[in-house]
Formats: C-alpha cells, structure tokens, sequence
C-alpha cells in the first residue's frame, strides 16, 4: 500500500480524535497517570492533543499555531515524574491504538510506538526539577524512517 504519511495511515483526523480520546480515557483510569489531570484539564484537550499528534504524523499544521512544542514540553517540565510513568503512558498509548480502531497495519503500530517512545524520552528529559525548555522548538514531525530533521 503507497501512502505519504502516518497521518494518513491511521485514517486522518477522525482516527487521531478517537486515538486521543482513548487514550486520555486510559490515562485517567490509571492511578499515576490520572495526577497530572487533577487539577482538571481544558476542555478541548482531547481536540488539541489529536492536532497535535495529527501535525507530527504529517497531517495539517494546526497544532502548532495554537500551542507551540516548547509550551507543550514546558507544561510538562520541572514535574520530577515518577520513573514509571513512561512505561504506563506507553501501555495507555498501545492499547489506545486498539480502543480507536486504528488499522491493524504492523508498520504503522510499528511508527507509532517508535514515535511514543522517543517523545517520552523528549518529555522525561525535561522532568528533573528546574529544568528549562528552550523556547521556539518545532513540533516534532514522525514519517515512516522516525524523526525527520529538526
């Protein structure tokens, strides 16, 4: 099968959506991973989170007009986050793919999990506290290959 991108791989917005939602659904199940949204989250959040991962797939570049990557990584930097919780946001993220009916395509679970993963490693690298995210970093963008140029 010839495609262009992950994006379009998944099956677009619509999948992304349903990926997203499924997947903060499983992360407010999860007893360590439903602490970061105690205090409550934006509404859109589920809208904001599948732009995003829709922009870093390939798709429209939406996401980061709205909220730049250095304000996504910055939100989440300084937390000093538990050491398992990579491991607990990748099982959510994995299960995810199969709550939202994504394709059942090796090469695409296999994307998807080599992008997760790297962008854990991105977000933990910022965890320890006091540290700073340099501002003006473009969203990441994950083709078929993993992570194209910054």
């Amino acid at each position: 099968m010839s495609r262009t991108s992950i994006f379009e791989g998944a099956g677009g917005e619509p999948a992304l959506l349903a990926l997203a939602a499924a997947h903060h659904r499983r992360c407010l199940l999860d007893p360590v991973l439903n602490h970061p949204f105690s205090r409550g989250t934006r509404p859109d959040h589920v809208r904001r989170l599948a732009a995003y991962w829709a922009e870093v797939f390939g798709g429209p570049a939406r996401a980061s007009a709205e909220v730049p990557h250095s304000a996504m990584l910055a939100l989440h930097a300084g937390n000093g986050m538990e050491s398992d919780m990579g491991e607990r946001f990748l099982a959510c993220f994995l299960a995810a793919i199969d709550d939202a009916g994504l394709p059942d395509d090796p090469e695409l679970r296999r994307a998807l999990r080599a992008y997760m993963e790297w962008a854990i490693d991105d977000v933990l690298s910022y965890s320890p506290p006091g540290s700073e995210v340099p501002a003006g970093l473009p969203v990441p963008r994950w083709s078929w290959n993993g992570l194209e140029e910054r």
